[in-house]
């Protein structure tokens, strides 16, 4: 019995770790990792806090909803059993959806910064250890990929 209620629950915290996953100025995937970049220098203009929150999979619902369901049908017997089954998989299903929701909310930076040339550029991206301030001059990477960061001159 007590692995039925073990199991899920450790699959939905794998689940909801998962989403932990996070992409700053100083943060790089597999992918960008020595690949050419495009450098422009410029200073930053202006800067504000954001709130950057990826979709949400609805793998947090899904597994607060079994995980609920099985924890709910350890309580009473008989159709008080189905209905704390019910009632569990209803509040681990919100719980679950709000959890994965709070993981996939970083604070992050809409950065104005106006290029050597001229152009002024708008890069939102996760706040860096690293803090960056308006006047502050900066480089611009631009990957192949297309993103793009702003980073302070080493």
């Amino acid at each position: 019995m007590k692995n039925r209620i073990t199991i899920p629950l450790l699959l939905v915290a794998a689940l909801l770790l998962s989403a932990c996953a996070r992409s700053s100025g100083d943060t790089y995937s597999p992918d960008q990792a020595r690949m050419e970049q495009t450098v422009t220098y410029g200073v930053i203009t202006g800067i504000a806090p954001v709130t950057i929150q990826s979709d949400q999979t609805g793998l947090g619902t899904l597994g607060g909803a079994v995980a609920g369901g099985v924890v709910g049908s350890t309580i009473g017997g008989g159709s008080g059993r189905i209905l704390s089954a019910v009632g569990g998989a209803i509040v681990g299903a919100v719980a679950g959806g709000m959890g994965e929701s709070a993981l996939r909310k970083h604070d992050g930076l809409e950065i104005t910064v106006q290029k050597d040339s001229g152009e002024t550029v708008v890069i939102v991206q996760e706040a860096d250890k690293e803090p960056l301030a308006k006047g502050d001059r900066v480089r611009i990477l631009k990957a192949q990929d297309g993103s793009t960061r702003v980073r302070p001159l080493p």
